[in-house]
């Protein structure tokens, strides 16, 4: 193997997803029983990183190399949106709808909870991809929250339409345009991390989550811009590797490594050609389920048996998550992504 081949459809994509969501429940396992990194099992090992943030980092990886070819393929912006929406929208909405009539009422100390917000309220801030409209979940335990990991979603979404604005100026067709925004977006979060705080129009920019988000998706996205120039070879992922491994080390330069380093290794075994592996395209993809739905199961296996240990709460979370990942694929996802090639015939990416 020595370039990517994108065009091959026998890729691990799915099996790298649900690693990573289930990476996020194992993080978040020690982390709402604790309260802190104490325990977690990254952190203990590197003292920078949760498995969490290197999931989600992976994510941003991942969907910067997808969401750029699918531009790529096909660069038209009402198609673009489309997909895009179809891809993302029904499952967060109905993550919204479970978290704040089902969940958040589980997670409530009071008989008849109240439901304090206008469905127009409720319909705006769901479109905008806002946390759930909820009073008080949770009381007692650590991030009383009910769901801790929507909030990525929106930058998910932001990245989206970055692409979009990009690409209708020819920032995509012209990959050094691409690649130059990427060098820009690493400098300001390499900035960021140092202690730099840059200023726009005479204001801080401190906004570090942009900045990284940005960073890791633009980088999957020159992945695949450059797939025809880098060259994947063992040698390379085993320095790849290393380098990975001695930076993580660094607070600063931890999530620089995953970006470039770990963004090697995650392509390389994306495209890995494997017998066993490949049975994994076969399986539903019930990656954006296990993440949006592992958090309100732990919450609420912890708020009716707070003496959960973490392998236990990490062992029936995700067989929960699974769960609700399978409903979510075939019950939502599933079916407004057979839209997608209804109007014009195309092939979801």
């Amino acid at each position: 193997m020595s370039q990517l081949n994108h065009k091959n459809r026998k890729n691990n994509f799915n099996l790298l997803r649900l690693t990573l969501a289930v990476l996020v429940l194992l993080s978040h396992s020690f982390e709402l029983i604790d309260g802190d990194r104490s325990r977690e099992l990254l952190t203990s090992v590197f003292n920078t990183l949760t498995f969490g943030e290197f999931a989600v980092d992976g994510f941003f990886l991942l969907s910067g190399y997808l969401i750029v070819q699918s531009w790529e393929l096909r660069p038209d912006a009402l198609k673009f949106i489309k997909k895009r929406v179809l891809r993302i929208y029904p499952g967060f909405v109905v993550a919204s709808i479970t978290c704040t009539f089902v969940v958040a009422p589980l997670g409530s100390i009071l008989e008849s909870y109240p439901f304090r917000f206008t469905i127009w309220q409720f319909v705006e801030n769901t479109l905008s991809f806002g946390n759930p409209l909820t009073g008080e979940v949770f009381l007692g335990q650590y991030y009383p929250w009910v769901n801790g990991v929507l909030w990525t979603i929106s930058w998910e979404a932001k990245c989206y339409l970055a692409v979009l604005a990009i690409g209708l100026v020819g920032g995509v067709r012209n990959r050094w345009i691409w690649l130059g925004l990427t060098v820009v977006a690493l400098i300001v979060f390499l900035c960021q991390k140092f202690g730099f705080v840059l200023k726009v129009n005479g204001s801080a920019f401190a906004r570090e989550d942009a900045a990284r988000f940005a960073s890791l998706f633009f980088v999957g996205g020159s992945f695949y811009l450059y797939r025809d120039k880098i060259l994947f070879e063992k040698r390379w992922l085993v320095a790849s590797g290393l380098l990975l491994f001695g930076l993580m080390f660094s607070s600063h330069l931890a999530e620089l490594a995953i970006a470039i380093f770990g963004g090697y290794l995650l392509f390389y075994f994306a495209f890995m050609p494997s017998p066993f592996l490949s049975g994994f395209l076969k399986l539903p993809d019930v990656s954006y389920g296990v993440y949006l739905y592992g958090w309100p199961i732990q919450k609420l296996i912890l708020w009716y048996f707070p003496s959960t240990q973490p392998c236990a709460l990490f062992i029936f979370s995700s067989c929960a998550a699974l769960v609700c990942g399978l409903i979510s694929w075939y019950v939502i996802e599933k079916p407004f992504l057979k839209l997608k090639s209804f109007a014009w015939k195309a092939k979801p990416v």
